[in-house]
């Protein structure tokens, strides 16, 4: 949890820096920059500083060394495959997507509220920041909240993995707006939308030979295929970029492709964290650095993100900047908690009526926690609670339940729903996760009295998709 030490001494030192966070905004103090970098299917693992040894990530380690870090951050779920598209604007809006498209229909429909509700970009102008997006091509965030940025581009995401260096045009991108465009009489929101480490995983030579594929470990809950029908349906694209059943040799080639391509994006990084130091704006820059959702990698026999399960939902949360301590917290948060706790940290004006639930006061030492469980959601075909270290899965279209215990089975290995000694426990969560889906307006029926046949019969051969799942980058390969 909290180091109150530490988080004393860093007020203190912000203070004789005349930066402390109950005084920002004030005429003698300015507020804080802030740099929101948010990747694209990155699992909560997958920094060496976070406890995993077989990755190299030398900035983000650096980054995490300063930071204030929450070890249990959730994306809250998806409404279509493509879950990173939900989770980007639940991420501006502080909505989860029942409340900001029509809930389980089409991501593409016109939001509800027509764009008059409370967004990320229109807190931070009105708060008097000056506003910088740049984001994966795909339309990723909804257009009317593309629009409310004062310097917006799409980076066609394909193009740049084909490079190589997927992050790199962003980033050079956000140097040149940092050295040369921004307005210095206003603090600066720049939100990166980094397309990677989504596939097609392409990466350049020098940061694919700093790996040795065949000693990498696959997950500790590895299986060769998932032992039923979670209705993704199972051979959605992400599904298809490896035959079943899936063998470890062939989850070793994914994950050499995956971490070359975060130690990719991790170089490019650096290079921003370097200009933020060079041009001095590091110690007045509250720097957050999460993801969209994770990814299976071969997690119970999945390979994509239409899952409940942690490998899925949850991501990496580092905060660092002005009055921010080094630290960790246990914590339950959601990414759309960003938003609100943002606005609370640099003084802007609170959104009212979202669903978003700031956690200031947890970085502040005030709270230990602000939320204690947390429900998520997946098209009509999952729904989950977490409540404490207890976690219900729920599956309506055939009549299943799991049930973990996170504090001694952190990779839901271990289903106890059917064990009679933890029925008190399967109800209790079942009636919480009822009672979560009337506050967000979900009418899914968690059982069907028709239930789908919940076997599984997988595909004998591999399936075609339109990109391969990675290797070395096009444009490079081309010129050898």
């Amino acid at each position: 949890m909290i180091n109150r030490r530490e988080f004393i001494l860093s007020l203190g030192l912000a203070a004789s820096g005349t930066l402390t966070m109950s005084s920002w905004g004030k005429e003698e103090t300015p507020k804080p920059n802030v740099l929101y970098i948010f990747t694209d299917d990155q699992r909560f693992n997958t920094i060496r500083a976070l406890n995993n040894p077989d990755i190299i990530t030398p900035n983000l380690d650096r980054l995490a060394e300063r930071s204030f870090i929450f070890n249990h951050a959730y994306c809250f779920g998806g409404n279509t495959g493509a879950v990173c598209i939900p989770s980007r604007n639940m991420n501006m809006t502080g909505n989860t997507f029942f409340n900001f498209n029509g809930g389980n229909g089409d991501w593409r429909k016109q939001p509800t509220d027509n764009g008059q509700g409370h967004t990320f970009p229109k807190s931070m102008k009105s708060a008097g920041y000056e506003t910088f997006y740049r984001e994966k091509s795909g339309s990723a965030n909804l257009p009317h909240i593309q629009k409310q940025f004062d310097y917006r581009k799409d980076v066609n995401m394909v193009k740049q993995l084909k490079t190589g260096y997927a992050a790199r045009t962003t980033i050079n991108d956000s140097i040149n707006y940092l050295e040369k465009v921004r307005d210095r009489s206003k603090p600066f929101f720049m939100y990166l939308g980094l397309p990677c480490p989504h596939d097609p995983r392409w990466s350049a030579k020098e940061f694919r030979d700093m790996y040795n594929q065949e000693k990498l470990p696959v997950p500790e809950n590895y299986l060769p295929y998932h032992p039923w029908d979670i209705g993704s349906p199972m051979t959605v694209r992400d599904e298809c970029l490896e035959a079943w059943p899936r063998t470890k040799k062939a989850i070793r080639k994914h994950l050499h492709d995956y971490y070359s391509l975060i130690t990719c994006m991790d170089a490019d990084i650096g290079r921003l964290l370097d200009k933020l130091d060079e041009l001095k704006l590091t110690e007045n820059t509250i720097i957050i650095f999460s993801s969209d959702q994770g990814m299976a990698m071969g997690s119970h026999g999945l390979m994509g993100k239409q899952s409940l399960y942690d490998d899925v939902m949850k991501v990496p949360m580092l905060f660092s900047g002005p009055g921010i301590p080094k630290g960790k917290s246990n914590a339950l948060i959601y990414i759309h908690d960003v938003y609100p706790t943002v606005c609370e940290l640099v003084g802007a004006e609170k959104p009212k009526g979202i669903d978003g639930v700031s956690f200031s006061s947890i970085i502040e030492g005030k709270k230990e926690e602000t939320r204690d469980h947390l429900m998520f959601a997946y098209c009509t075909t999952q729904r989950a609670i977490r409540n404490g270290t207890w976690k219900l899965i729920q599956y309506p279209q055939i009549n299943r339940t799991q049930l973990f215990n996170l504090k001694n089975d952190p990779w839901e290995k271990n289903n106890l729903a059917s064990n009679p000694e933890h029925r008190d426990q399967v109800e209790k969560m079942i009636k919480l996760l009822k009672q979560e889906q009337k506050i967000y307006g979900d009418d899914q029926p968690l059982t069907s009295q028709n239930p789908k046949t919940a076997e599984f019969v997988h595909p004998k051969k591999k399936l075609k998709t339109h990109y391969p799942a990675g290797g070395l980058a096009p444009n490079i390969a081309k010129k050898k």
